[in-house]
């Protein structure tokens, strides 16, 4: 006769890859419920974006169907994306908001701004509750790629509710300025935008929040840092030696302001004709890779160098949206899905991380 002490044992043959650790032990098995030779039960991953999720619940699968006396078994598969940033009662960060995951570069140009609009959008189709923040002051363009062009709602209380698209809650300032008018703003000016987006929006329930930091290491870093605890920096760069040397410097400062780094993306990796199909590394090959390996941080992926990434994030609709089984597109889902691992892994091992005083 099966038991349910039989389909725990077997499942601890179950691991998860990233945590390194049998879904057992870490309490992922759920709702056991055994009807003669028929068991069901559940298994809540710690992300909807867990890259080896169909892996496992085969693996599970296998497992208990192997028992003796098993003849049919059900598996559901649910998440439940566990916070790494502390609740701290009065303080500026929501309670309603788990991870704060900020998308930073060394220099301009290196397409941030796409890579955050396109890993927002991926994590949400995963399922995961995500809000994006463009807290690029001085160049928002979030608005512009993912198409808003109604500003949010503002209460008589000064209180922001973000503008939903597609899934992800965003604010930007990009709201508050005309098209043509430029934002010259001094350090106390930029602290206060950043508070104000962080305690004066409305987020509701949220996994993910994504910021998209400006280029550079100024002062909307060092006022997000100072401000809140962040899960950990996604940083993004291009293959020459000029962009991952400036990225170095980014990583710098954030091993400064005691803040972790979940790793290093490549934006336009590498080019491929779409008449000859020969791939071209345009701009080098493997930098990033070799330096998040010399700095013994994880590498998130490569996203190529594609003109359908340009005219999508042009037209207001990510290329996640509108080709998801281009290239391209599954490439930002791949990295998406390695970030998600990151955090939960981050989460896993309860690493609070420092807020920054002065």
């Amino acid at each position: 006769m099966v038991t349910a002490d039989h389909v725990f044992q077997a499942l601890r043959s179950v691991q998860d890859p990233d945590l390194r650790r049998d879904i057992v032990s870490l309490n992922f098995v759920k709702e056991m419920r055994i009807d003669g030779g028929r068991v069901a039960f559940a298994i809540e991953l710690t992300t909807p974006a867990c890259p080896v999720k169909e892996l496992m619940q085969e693996e599970a699968r296998k497992a208990v169907a192997s028992l003796p006396g098993v003849s049919a078994v059900e598996i559901r598969m649910t998440s439940q994306v566990r916070r790494t940033t502390p609740q701290a009662p009065g303080g500026l960060l929501p309670p309603t908001i788990k991870n704060v995951v900020p998308v930073a570069s060394g220099k301009g140009g290196v397409g941030k701004s796409t890579v955050s609009a396109n890993l927002a959008l991926a994590l949400a189709k995963r399922g995961a509750r995500v809000g994006l923040m463009d807290a690029d002051v001085y160049g928002p363009s979030i608005p512009t790629m993912l198409g808003i062009t109604e500003p949010p709602q503002v209460d008589e209380h000064n209180r922001i509710t973000p503008v939903e698209q597609d899934g992800v809650k965003v604010v930007s300032m990009g709201f508050f300025m005309r098209p043509d008018e430029a934002v010259v703003w001094r350090g106390p000016m930029l602290h206060k935008t950043v508070q104000q987006f962080l305690g004066g929006v409305l987020w509701g329930e949220l996994d993910y929040l994504l910021v998209d930091l400006p280029p550079g290491t100024g002062d909307v870093q060092l006022s997000l840092c100072q401000s809140i605890p962040i899960t950990g920096a996604v940083i993004v760069s291009t293959p020459q030696d000029v962009a991952l040397n400036v990225a170095q410097k980014a990583i710098t400062m954030f091993k400064k302001l005691n803040a972790p780094v979940l790793g290093i993306v490549e934006n336009m990796s590498y080019y491929v004709c779409p008449h000859c199909h020969t791939r071209d590394d345009i701009f080098g090959s493997g930098g990033a890779r070799k330096i998040a390996e010399r700095l013994e941080l994880p590498f998130l992926g490569e996203i190529p160098l594609v003109r359908q990434v340009r005219e999508a994030s042009d037209a207001g609709r990510p290329v996640v949206l509108t080709d998801p089984e281009s290239p391209a597109a599954k490439a930002f889902m791949d990295v998406a899905e390695r970030i998600a691992a990151q955090v939960s892994i981050r989460g896993m091992q309860a690493e609070a991380p420092v807020k920054v005083t002065f």
